[in-house]
């Protein structure tokens, strides 16, 4: 199965080296490509796409109202947000807008198609490391209080609550099995569960939730 890819950057050059690196994958193809959102939204319309690599910093629309209006449509493409510096509040924007991920834009490419095929695939890419020290810096942004607010986590077992707060915390399923002393298959469970219940579309939307509600706060702590 071909992923299809668009490509959405002002930058004509940085297209053309993504576009090679794509070219050469026997699983990828790059049928669209836009300068900024406006165009891209334009070519939405008649191209089919399974996966957007959405640069943000954009002239006429930005790539995080663009992956707003993007999310916003039913079956959407997945969006890879690319950012040129790891702590970017645009990249935090642009997860809060519904992308799938981000990546830096000097990512070597191994890294890049890995990631692409994951969102794909419907995970999420950013490392939680990196989705902790970027919600950290724009906790103080963030609505949440000490107390959960979101009326949704109520709708959460204990269990799905305590996994939920490791997900915010960076752990990976395997290491919340390990510290909950669960299968991995039920921790996927839990997972999932977690999702379907609050209306989230992967991890990264997990994570911010449990900022935004106060379960988790700066720091990494619930």
């Amino acid at each position: 199965m071909t992923i299809r890819v668009m490509l959405v950057d002002d930058q004509v050059l940085l297209r053309t080296g993504f576009r090679m690196v794509l070219a050469a994958q026997p699983d990828m193809e790059v049928v669209a490509e836009a300068g900024d959102g406006v165009e891209a939204l334009q070519e939405l319309r008649t191209t089919e796409v399974d996966v957007v690599l959405m640069d943000v910093r954009m002239p006429k629309l930005d790539g995080v109202e663009t992956t707003r209006r993007i999310c916003a449509d039913t079956d959407p493409p997945k969006v890879l947000i690319l950012t040129t510096f790891d702590l970017d509040e645009y990249a935090f924007s642009g997860l809060k807008a519904g992308a799938s991920g981000f990546m830096l834009k000097d990512v070597p490419p191994a890294e890049l198609l890995t990631a692409i095929r994951a969102v794909h695939s419907g995970d999420a890419v950013v490392a939680p490391s990196t989705t902790r020290r970027l919600l950290d810096r724009f906790a103080p942004m963030l609505p949440g209080t000490k107390q959960p607010q979101h009326k949704e986590l109520e709708r959460l077992t204990d269990r799905e609550r305590e996994v939920m707060v490791l997900v915010a915390q960076g752990l990976s399923n395997g290491e919340i099995a390990a510290r909950l002393v669960l299968s991995e298959a039920t921790v996927k469970t839990h997972v999932g569960r977690i999702l379907t219940k609050l209306g989230l579309r992967d991890r990264v939307q997990v994570v911010v939730l449990a900022y935004e509600t106060g379960l988790v706060r700066a720091g990494g702590h619930g």
